[in-house]
């Protein structure tokens, strides 16, 4: 690999505003806020809106869509269109 051209690749905390969850990881990222972190640290922290402990995929909180209602209002809406 060539020198010089990568980002720096450092810890960095990740804040879930919805839930309020913070993670560590790994990531190329950068903030000018930082959060002493439980091993008494600091680490920049970025806020991000949703992560996988506030996604509806992931917390089973997924809101079922009625595609039958959707279809019915279209064709309501559009019948003789075209005849």
């Amino acid at each position: 690999m060539k020198a010089d051209i990568h980002p720096a690749y450092h810890p960095v905390v990740f804040r879930d505003l919805t839930s309020g969850e913070s993670f560590l990881t790994r990531s190329t990222a950068v903030s000018d806020k930082t959060v002493e972190w439980e091993d008494g640290n600091s680490y920049p922290v970025i806020d991000v809106e949703i992560s996988s402990a506030s996604h509806p995929f992931y917390t089973g909180k997924q809101r079922i869509l009625d595609s039958a209602g959707r279809v019915e209002k279209f064709n309501q809406r559009f019948k003789g269109f075209g005849a």
